[in-house]
């Protein structure tokens, strides 16, 4: 082990002042890096389609005067500990399937694997563990969830191949990161309706735009190695089909929210959130990878500001 330079054993990427390097024994940091603790954005976003769908559920059965406060409570724990130990094991099989590619480009060749700090063997070890904490998750749901959970991962085993195959690896991406958008309505429901539909649909579009900046980074990088991304097909006129697919975004959003019958703090959730989607645009500059990738971290206070507004519509439902 190296103790000469704090560093060699870091991400590029990753904040140095992360809990990983603070409290971590360093022989867990390339599991900790592998599962993206360092970097909580990934599972943040994960969560927030979650309690969109599960607090959009709780204000349908308010209003129904069956609301069971403490199980949406207790669903919004499994949310949590199911995103960060799904993202995790997720970072892990991609960064698995991507081994190759991650040592040609620049931003992914500090990474555990492609840097030799961590071995194959140990890094499937690894997921395994974690995708066994996501199953213990899934579990404490009802059935009718636990199904829909498990059809979820033909999604997310497909994802770390599109970059292969199409320019629109951002939707796989969406399709596998947004499917809380149907998990969070399904715990607390038992079933799916409308509103469960178009959160996930909503958070598919989402995740595509906020997915479409943070690829910008690596634009040039995946040309040279043959990486395809929205960020490639979209370059230059990024910020007209960001208009597009955050517009999408609210208008989904605003259907779910009007069909399940959610009050007007759900609503002006959405304006702030709209407020916020238009200052993303306005600003952003594809060239600035540190700046790209801080507006992608920014769409993490989005998906807060639109379950404060869910959360706070739900005594008026």
């Amino acid at each position: 082990m190296n103790t000469a330079d704090p560093n060699i054993d870091r991400v590029v990427d990753a904040p140095s002042d992360n809990f990983v390097y603070r409290v971590l024994p360093r022989w867990l940091w390339p599991h900790a890096q592998l599962a993206r603790w360092d970097r909580p954005i990934g599972w943040q976003l994960l969560m927030w389609p979650c309690f969109w769908s599960s607090a959009l559920a709780a204000n349908a059965l308010a209003a129904e005067g069956r609301l069971n406060v403490p199980l949406f409570i207790f669903h919004l724990v499994l949310f949590f500990v199911g995103s960060v130990a799904m993202r995790g094991a997720g970072c892990t099989y991609n960064d698995l399937v991507d081994h190759d590619i991650d040592n040609l480009v620049a931003r992914t060749r500090s990474r555990p694997l492609p840097s030799g700090r961590i071995s194959r063997r140990n890094a499937k070890i690894f997921m395994v563990v974690q995708s066994l904490v996501g199953l213990g998750v899934l579990l404490c749901f009802n059935g009718f969830s636990i199904l829909l959970g498990i059809l979820s991962l033909a999604v997310v085993a497909i994802y770390p191949f599109a970059k292969r195959f199409t320019d629109w690896p951002q939707l796989f991406l969406g399709l596998a990161f947004s499917w809380g958008g149907l998990m969070g309505w399904a715990g607390l429901q038992g079933s799916l309706s409308l509103a469960a539909i178009l959160v996930y649909v909503g958070a598919v579009a989402w995740t595509i735009g906020y997915d479409t900046i943070y690829a910008h980074q690596d634009r040039e990088d995946d040309a040279l190695v043959g990486v395809r991304s929205t960020a490639r097909l979209f370059d230059r006129d990024t910020k007209i089909w960001l208009m597009g697919l955050y517009g999408l975004t609210l208008v989904l959003l605003l259907s779910a929210f009007l069909s399940a019958g959610a009050a007007f703090p759900a609503i002006i959730g959405l304006f702030v959130a709209a407020g916020l989607f238009a200052w993303q645009i306005k600003v952003l500059d594809i060239d600035d990878g540190a700046q790209c990738l801080a507006l992608f971290k920014s769409n993490s206070r989005v998906g807060l500001i639109i379950f404060l507004g869910l959360v706070a519509a739900i005594p008026f439902a």
